[in-house]
């Protein structure tokens, strides 16, 4: 009978434990159809993933440990949703495991970098495959989740926020020293204001240069429309600079459509030419449900170097569904 009484405690127990843990199965479906053209090439109509948001699946979960810490782990697949293919590693977007509590966050593992956490912020077209610095700015090229990540993320203090992420290249040698990825960012977010400061230094293996990337991003809610700036400048060896800007503008046209557009520009001072790349984008996105959107919209890019200009030009219309 006692022992019958112990076994129920147990399973009581257990159950009070498993009902402080959560799991959580959820994913993005996003294809969309492009036609795409430009200078030197044909026209090309092509069905592809991810027109606004990268198509992934992943689990997530959280266990309440008491006195406000919690226990956290993402596992998140990419994968090609116009060919069903993976886009890489099983877990290739992320998969980290950390805690959260009163003092912020800390992620370890392969998780975004605290400047990815506010590059795109400011992107006209919704961050998308048409926002304006698409084929333009090359200071969207970094390395956006590195293997062997730690990250702490402070948490809001009346509006301020920031986090630092370092990346162990785990390469080094006896003849080489190792690569990293650092990375910090700033931010404040109040009211009609948003304001993210954010910069990441990638070190080859074995490399003495390093490549730098700096980005400034603003936006103000004016309530008609949202205002969108953004600032950035890539570092790399041998002296090479990109300095890149964009504006732009969310406007709400009804509580179910919303327009974005924008232009940015980019300039080179580089040992091969000064090129300089411009780039405009309008998007339209309409939800059909909390879950379901619709989007479409047009990007030209054009680079001028030596006095010679070339355009790649793409107009599309997709689905974006998450579950």
């Amino acid at each position: 009978m006692k022992k019958s009484l112990v076994a129920l405690a147990v399973l009581a127990a257990s159950g009070a434990s498993f009902a402080q843990s959560t799991v959580t199965v959820y994913g993005i479906a996003d294809i969309f159809w492009a036609q795409t053209s430009g200078t030197g090439a044909v026209t090309q109509n092509v069905l592809n993933s991810g027109g606004v948001s990268g198509s992934r699946w992943g689990l997530k979960g959280s266990e309440d440990l008491g006195g406000g810490l919690k226990a956290n782990f993402v596992l998140e697949n990419g994968f090609n949703i116009d060919t069903g293919a993976a886009a890489g590693a099983l877990f290739n977007r992320q998969a980290y495991v950390g805690f959260s509590g009163g003092f912020g966050e800390v992620k370890l593992g392969n998780a975004y970098t605290a400047y990815d956490d506010i590059s795109g912020a400011a992107n006209a077209a919704f961050d998308s495959a048409l926002a304006p610095v698409s084929g333009v700015w090359t200071s969207t090229g970094y390395n956006s989740n590195p293997t062997n990540n730690i990250v702490y993320a402070t948490p809001s203090m009346s509006g301020f926020s920031g986090a630092v992420s370092y990346a162990l290249g785990e390469n080094k040698t006896a003849a080489v020293s190792a690569s990293y990825v650092s990375s910090f960012h700033v931010k404040y977010e109040g009211g009609p204001v948003y304001v993210g400061l954010g910069y990441q230094k990638q070190q080859p293996v074995g490399a003495t240069a390093s490549t730098s990337f700096t980005r400034l991003n603003g936006t103000y809610d004016l309530g008609v429309a949202k205002l969108l700036a953004g600032y950035g400048r890539v570092s790399a060896p041998a002296g090479a600079e990109t300095t890149e800007w964009e504006l732009g503008a969310d406007v709400p046209v009804s509580a179910a459509m919303t327009l974005s557009g924008g232009f940015a520009r980019s300039s080179d001072n580089v040992a091969a030419g000064n090129a300089t790349r411009n780039g405009y984008g309008l998007a339209v996105a309409y939800g059909l449900s909390k879950r379901t959107t619709l989007y479409g919209g047009l990007q030209s890019a054009t680079k001028s170097l030596a006095g010679v200009d070339t355009t790649a030009r793409v107009v599309a219309a997709g689905v974006k569904h998450t579950f």
